[in-house]
């Protein structure tokens, strides 16, 4: 019998944990580099998905009151129209918040980034009562204007 050697399908959607850690930003936009490189449209939503990805983990790092040994998770999905939904999962149950930030701050600019550049977010509780999670929209049709 012949092998069947049409290609596996690409997968459209990819979890993984990473520590609260510094670094994990910067593995979160790997691991979000890995799962779009094979997709038709990750050339579309790469830039803006990694910057997004980067804030969210970065929020969680920083500023989710929650244990240090926790662990961040999370998933990115690919729809079949193309968006991508980033969420970014912590320990902590309360709710990200725009806050404003002066010219004069380093930090306070990372949900509004996200406000601006997904066509959709938000936050919603996790199932078991434990903590959250962000989530973002991305098209590629927002990502090319």
């Amino acid at each position: 019998m012949p092998e069947d050697l049409s290609p596996s399908p690409i997968p459209a959607e990819r979890t993984c944990w990473l520590p609260r850690h510094r670094k994990a930003p910067r593995a979160a936009r790997w691991e979000l580099h890995d799962f779009l490189l094979p997709h038709p449209s990750g050339e579309l939503l790469v830039f803006t998905g990694e910057l997004l990805v980067s804030e969210l983990v970065t929020n969680a790092v920083r500023h989710a009151r929650a244990p240090r040994d926790r662990l961040i998770f999370i998933r990115f999905q690919l729809s079949p129209d193309d968006t991508l939904r980033i969420e970014v999962h912590d320990a902590n149950s309360e709710k990200p918040s725009l806050r404003p930030a002066s010219t004069s701050t380093e930090t306070g600019r990372g949900l509004r980034l996200v406000q601006q550049l997904a066509t959709q977010w938000g936050c919603c509780p996790r199932e078991g009562g434990i903590g959250k999670f962000v989530w973002c929209h991305i098209s590629p049709e927002a990502d090319a204007a």
